[in-house]
């Protein structure tokens, strides 16, 4: 086994609600502690309430600039999304519109919530044809949690059941890992698009 497969994966959780109130920092952080577990990952979280990108997509913006190396630098991708008005939150639509070739021929795992039975999952199916664009793996088997509200125990901890929840993380990320290192060892043999 050659070190590149030793190395650990890169991978960027991308928190995808910047909304007062968002429940995405107890699903991401759920997430990254089940992740975090793992030695054959690193786990790097973007969050786009954090990142105050320009609405206009301006590449040479200082926000963008300084996000570059982070979004550009991961092998994988984890996204956190939220359910808006059956698709994507804008802000997350934005961090993903403001980079091109940084996203190019990697994988991408989503973690999906809503308040309805659908469980974040339309925009989940958006996400995979934007992501599509970019030639990006998205993966088959998904973390979903409908109705996110019951998903919280009696004292307020996320998630109430924390073994059907990790059971579906460890089946996303057993993807994931699997084509992101299929990637490298490919790319460290010809670059993508060459």
């Amino acid at each position: 086994m050659n070190g590149s497969v030793r190395r650990p994966i890169e991978v960027a959780l991308v928190v995808g609600s910047a909304r007062d109130g968002r429940l995405a920092p107890d699903v991401a952080g759920w997430f990254r502690e089940v992740a975090g577990r793992r030695d054959d990952l690193a786990v790097d979280v973007v969050d786009v309430a954090d990142a105050l990108l320009p609405a206009d997509l301006d590449p040479g913006h200082a926000a963008t600039a300084a996000l570059r190396p982070r979004i550009a630098g991961a092998e994988a991708y984890v996204l956190v999304v939220p359910e808006y008005n059956r698709s994507v939150p804008g802000p997350l639509k934005t961090l993903i519109d403001s980079f091109q070739s940084e996203w190019l021929a990697k994988p991408v795992g989503f973690v999906s919530y809503g308040l309805s039975m659908a469980g974040g999952v339309r925009a989940v199916e958006h996400l995979r044809q934007i992501f599509a664009e970019f030639h990006c793996v998205g993966m088959k088997d998904i973390v979903a949690f409908p109705r996110i509200l019951d998903h919280y125990d009696a004292e307020g901890r996320f998630p109430a059941d924390a073994e059907g929840a990790e059971a579906a993380a460890k089946l996303m990320l057993d993807q994931l890992l699997w084509w992101a290192r299929a990637l490298r060892e490919a790319k460290a043999v010809r670059p993508y698009g060459t």
